[in-house]
């Protein structure tokens, strides 16, 4: 509670209304100690569970050594940040050797998964971003299915067939009709909207770039706009428990796909206060008073994962690998926006509110002016938060 205190006094040092990360200088040094603290706890559960770590607990692990490396080259060179650097790439090398390590593991546990998923675990898969964006509410569909419109089975067979690793040694970056039609659905809620946004940004780290992967941003712009808003309803429903899981993975997939506006400071105080202080994880919380589902209109509900790894004492490794991608996504817009860098961060955009400037525009995506594929609006309407 101390450190939520104290992330509490810096948060009403911030200008009102202040809706994304915009970091006081006095601020920065102990906003990153909290958020590293928080992450070495974290990577202290790894070492202590990693024999039964599945694959999905892995990755998101695997984004926060990117996450990390990225930070400590960024604050390498400032004297008064050296120190924090130095930490980051320490922890980034335990890392390096856990992860290693859980490759074991995995092949005795999920071999048939490990092989079709193991480019996403594999150095150098995963990327920063390159330039920043907001997502734009315009986008946000009109009507939303009220649970989840595809099975995890149907998306597995769609990012095994774009990473080029299932039975039929077919190359990366294929795309059949029926993924074509799934990936693109409108109005999908939950982790099948999440899922569509991971099959796109996969599809950039793979270097994917022909035919409906000319169009990749455009989608995640449309995705993200709706997971945006998600999120805005988890949080007004005061991030009840099924809520979580998904709150963070929307956070750490767009993220990573280049939108600053999902790294809130009061996000960061949300997710920090959900980590058990004692084993370093995240997970169920001590549910003594709180409602255990979630209305279905909100869109939100949480799906049940066929490998989720699910803990004696609450520890859920999906709901810890989204926080610690999420977590590594706030320091490292940290390291690269903060002031002491000279640079604006991407909220304050000169067009001001419009998210985009024309070289930002999803038409940006079609070729000569081509129109994009037009939104199918299906399901339900949207309830009122």
């Amino acid at each position: 509670m101390a450190r939520l205190g104290l992330l509490l006094l810096l948060l009403l040092a911030l200008p009102p209304h202040s809706s994304s990360v915009s970091w006081p200088d006095t601020a920065q040094g102990t906003m990153a100690n909290l958020i590293l603290t928080a992450l070495e706890k974290a990577t202290l559960f790894l070492e202590d569970r990693l024999p039964t770590i599945n694959l999905d607990g892995v990755v998101g692990f695997q984004v926060l050594e990117v996450q990390l490396r990225g930070v400590q080259e960024k604050w390498a060179h400032k004297p008064l940040l050296q120190p924090l650097s130095m930490r980051a790439g320490q922890m980034a090398n335990t890392l390096s050797a856990l992860l290693q390590k859980s490759i074991f593991y995995l092949k005795q546990s999920d071999p048939m998964y490990l092989r079709e998923f193991q480019p996403s675990i594999q150095p150098g898969f995963w990327k920063l971003p390159n330039d920043w964006t907001r997502t734009n509410a315009s986008l946000v569909y009109p009507w939303l299915e009220p649970l989840d419109s595809f099975s995890e089975e149907s998306s597995d067979v769609c990012l095994v067939q774009l990473l080029g690793t299932g039975t039929d040694s077919s190359q990366p970056c294929r795309l059949s009709n029926f993924c074509r039609t799934l990936m693109t659905k409108a109005g999908c809620s939950g982790y099948s909207l999440s899922h569509q946004l991971l099959f796109f940004l996969w599809a950039r780290m793979q270097g994917c770039t022909e035919g409906l992967f000319l169009q990749s941003q455009h989608y995640m712009d449309i995705f993200c706009a709706n997971m945006m808003e998600l999120n805005h309803r988890a949080e007004a429903i005061g991030y009840a428990y099924p809520t979580q899981d998904l709150f963070m993975e929307n956070i750490m997939f767009c993220g990573m796909a280049g939108f600053s506006d999902f790294y809130k400071l009061r996000w960061l105080e949300a997710i920090l206060s959900w980590q058990n202080p004692q084993v370093g994880c995240f997970g169920r919380p001590d549910t003594k008073g709180e409602p255990s589902e979630v209305p279905h209109q909100q869109g939100i509900l949480r799906r049940v994962r066929r490998r989720e790894k699910l803990f004696a004492d609450g520890c859920s490794c999906h709901n810890t690998a989204t926080a610690v991608a999420a977590l590594g996504g706030f320091l490292y817009i940290l390291a690269e926006y903060h002031p002491d860098n000279g640079d604006a961060h991407p909220e304050y955009d000169p067009n001001h509110g419009d998210p985009y400037s024309s070289s930002q525009s999803p038409a940006r995506n079609y070729q000569d002016g081509a129109a994009g594929p037009d939104v199918q609006r299906t399901g339900r309407p949207l309830s009122v938060s």
